[in-house]
């Protein structure tokens, strides 16, 4: 997996179940991914050294991974995206208005 698709894939994962991290953990995450700091910004705007940080992210990683495993939210709303874009192929207008409500949901 590059770089590209591994950030893909744990922000998939952390829309998914953020709620699920502690705050910190959170922080981290959110700061690393989404504010673009390095880990040697955010060890020293939290004054903990920057293996701490590497090491919350690996465990903020494996805990996303164990609830993708458990509960595959991520995965089966990705199937059902798929099976929306097949059904949107048969162009009837019917089918296109519920799958569009469907994704209002």
């Amino acid at each position: 997996m590059d770089l590209l698709e591994k950030k893909t894939f744990y922000n998939n994962l952390y829309d998914f179940y953020k709620d699920l991290l502690t705050t910190k953990q959170r922080d981290y995450f959110q700061k690393y991914y989404f504010d673009d700091l390095s880990l040697s910004e955010i060890a020293e705007h939290y004054h903990i050294s920057r293996n701490a940080i590497y090491d919350q992210l690996q465990k903020v990683y494996l805990s996303l991974e164990k609830y993708e495993e458990k509960l595959g939210l991520l995965d089966r709303y990705q199937k059902r995206q798929q099976l929306y874009e097949e059904y949107i192929k048969f162009n009837h207008a019917t089918v296109i208005e519920l799958i569009e409500k469907l994704k209002d949901l």
